[in-house]
């Protein structure tokens, strides 16, 4: 089903022009014409593609994020997972299936074990306390920072990259006098290092079939590769405990950070649309003041709001620094073309008439009893030519390509999609 999909949208006109117009950090993309769940498959067909990559889903609610990270789980096997609001707006969340998954995700994004991650713009401003061990995870390099040269050679192999004469793949670093030439996870191009002294002078890009050095670049962020290269610094982080940024007794540093202060430089965000995710930053805003003082009325002594929630207009500044794609946008600057299904209403004779034209069909069914169902009563005076293909699996809403129709049971039958996450507390950092 996933490669079907897959390969089908990489036929289309659409993703052609796409993967030739991926923005640049600090510009967006606006796109059109993606009907149903087209947006899950174009960010999952993406993510294949650029496997160096990190994606980042902003929606602009909890429901809408939940929808997001339900249909990357039918169209893609790689690892995603959901960075959710706090349900409160203090600093201690009390729900601690939140907390835990918040905690885990932090640790999975800083460990570079996540491809795609989806969150809410409520929760890329809220701050949280984040241990030094695991913001040292990762490790972050920009243009006039003093690090010696011999200090980012011994991380990088810390972290578990492969020093080698010539970099020509992602995991790989290479040492040349005053250079050093990385690409890690995370990055949209490797990127080479000059140093002056301790002082690195210059980054810039560089291309992997000619070595040549690119366009220059500010800052690069490069997170470690494979499990157990960080084993150094996990060992300070707790094994327990339900709270975010909670450390081993003795070990109490911590940092205020928002999610797009620990977001590498090129991951590549996807937003619904600019106006709703930052209307919601701004109601949090405005809603955090509010319940602060009713609890200092109360007598007790909250956080300052500035420590709880980056300001609205600043949040708005950082999150333009990233490449963006913004999906549903008026006036787009691409457009993929994609339909919303046919209606069927329930109406099997439309069915086997929209099956008997058009691109092949995919028809996927919540559960194996409902697609035998189906099965049966599509095969009761089929007409010929009238085929599909049925699979298990579920989206949010079909959606019509030149080269395949997405349709789903629930929409055929007007019944409304269950979203069934179990959720559980896991320990993690």
């Amino acid at each position: 089903m996933i490669e079907t999909i897959l390969s089908a949208f990489e036929r289309t006109p659409f993703a052609q022009d796409l993967s030739g117009r991926l923005p640049p950090a600090g510009a967006a993309l606006r796109l059109g014409g993606l009907a149903g769940s087209s947006g899950a498959a174009m960010v999952a067909w993406l993510a294949e593609r650029l496997p160096q990559r990190l994606f980042t889903v902003v929606a602009a609610t909890p429901a809408e994020a939940e929808r997001w990270l339900a249909d990357l789980g039918t169209v893609t096997e790689l690892s995603a997972a959901l960075y959710p609001q706090r349900e409160g707006l203090g600093e201690e969340e009390p729900h601690y299936e939140i907390a835990g998954e918040r905690a885990e995700t932090l640790e999975a994004l800083l460990r570079g074990q996540l491809r795609i991650l989806v969150t809410t713009a409520r929760a890329t401003a809220e701050k949280t306390l984040v241990p030094e061990a695991l913001e040292r995870m990762r490790l972050e390099l920009a243009v006039g920072m003093e690090r010696p040269l011999t200090f980012v050679v011994a991380e990088l192999e810390r972290m578990g990259y492969r020093r080698v004469p010539v970099v020509t793949e992602v995991a790989e670093f290479a040492v040349r006098g005053g250079i050093v030439d990385v690409y890690g996870f995370g990055m949209a191009h490797p990127a080479r290092l000059e140093w002056w002294g301790d002082e690195i002078s210059s980054i810039r890009a560089f291309d992997l079939t000619t070595q040549r050095s690119g366009e220059a670049l500010q800052r690069v962020t490069i997170l470690p590769i494979g499990v157990g290269t960080t084993q150094g610094r996990q060992d300070a982080t707790t094994q327990g405990g339900g709270g975010e940024g909670t450390l081993r007794p003795g070990v109490v540093a911590s940092l205020r950070r928002t999610l797009l202060d620990l977001l590498p430089t090129d991951t590549l965000l996807v937003e619904e649309a600019s106006h709703p995710n930052a209307e919601e930053v701004s109601r949090a805003w405005r809603e955090a003041e509010h319940h602060l003082e009713i609890a200092r009325r109360l007598g007790e002594a909250p956080p300052a709001r500035e420590d709880l929630f980056a300001e609205p207009a600043e949040w708005e500044a950082r999150i333009e620094k990233f490449p963006r794609l913004r999906l549903r946008e008026e006036r787009p600057d691409l457009q993929a073309g994609f339909l919303p299904p046919e209606a069927v209403d329930r109406n099997l004779g439309r069915l086997r008439g929209l099956l008997a034209g058009g691109p092949p069909t995919l028809i996927l069914c919540d559960n194996q009893g409902q697609l035998e169902r189906l099965d049966e009563l599509l095969q009761e005076g089929e007409p010929a030519g009238a085929a599909a293909t049925l699979v298990v699996g579920a989206l949010d809403g079909g959606f019509v390509m030149p080269t395949l129709r997405v349709l789903t049971d629930h929409e055929i039958f007007r019944r409304a999609r269950r979203l069934r996450r179990p959720r559980r507390y896991r320990q993690a950092a």
